[in-house]
C-alpha cells in the first residue's frame, strides 16, 4: 500500500477536526497543545500510517492540509 506524507498548514487551521474523522488510518488529531494565532487548536499528525489516500485534504474546508505521495 502507498505511503503518504501530511502536512498541516496550522495558521490556516480552524479545528473544525472533519479531517479527523475522516481519515481511515486515524493519523490527524486536534491538538491539545498548540493553539494558532486565530485561536484554534489544528489538528497534527499523530502517526506515520498514512496511505495517501487524500481524504483529509479534499474534507478540509480551508486548504489547509496537503498530503504527498511518497514510493
Amino acid at each position: 500500500m502507498a505511503k503518504g506524507r501530511v502536512t498541516i498548514n496550522e495558521t490556516l487551521c480552524k479545528g473544525c477536526e472533519l479531517c479527523v474523522s475522516v481519515c481511515p488510518k486515524h493519523v490527524l488529531q486536534l491538538s491539545t497543545t498548540k493553539i494558532n494565532a486565530s485561536g484554534y487548536n489544528p489538528a497534527e499528525v499523530v502517526n506515520d500510517d498514512c496511505i495517501a489516500c487524500t481524504s483529509c485534504a479534499k474534507m478540509c474546508p480551508d486548504c489547509a492540509i496537503t498530503v504527498e505521495k511518497l514510493d
